[in-house]
């Protein structure tokens, strides 16, 4: 969907139109990765509750934030490397090695 809507557009982000795509994109990745990462927290917070009973409410918040964290990190991450490489940085930044290695 997203390479249909930018067809004809050389992917650059020095290129304001495609920059603003791209990276609503990456926005729209990342508010799902957020959702996740507070489901996430969530049902661990709840499977902990289960197979051990009640424990300390500063484990329980503790844990759920070190969960969300990790996963809005890792969700961070993934989706820059999806904005890179859909925007053709990788290649760029390919040829400008082989060019090095060259010359």
């Amino acid at each position: 969907m997203f390479q249909a809507q930018l067809e004809g557009m050389k992917p650059d982000l020095d290129n304001p139109d495609y920059a603003r795509r791209a990276w609503s994109r990456y926005r729209r990745i990342f508010g799902i990765v957020a959702v996740v990462a507070v489901l996430s927290a969530i049902v661990a917070v709840v499977a902990l509750y289960v197979a051990i009973g009640e424990f300390q409410l500063h484990a329980s918040i503790a844990m759920a934030i070190g969960i969300g964290l990790s996963v809005l990190l890792g969700g961070a991450l993934m989706g820059l490397i999806f904005l890179s490489s859909g925007t053709g940085h990788d290649e760029r930044s390919r040829d400008a090695t082989d060019r090095d290695r060259q010359s």
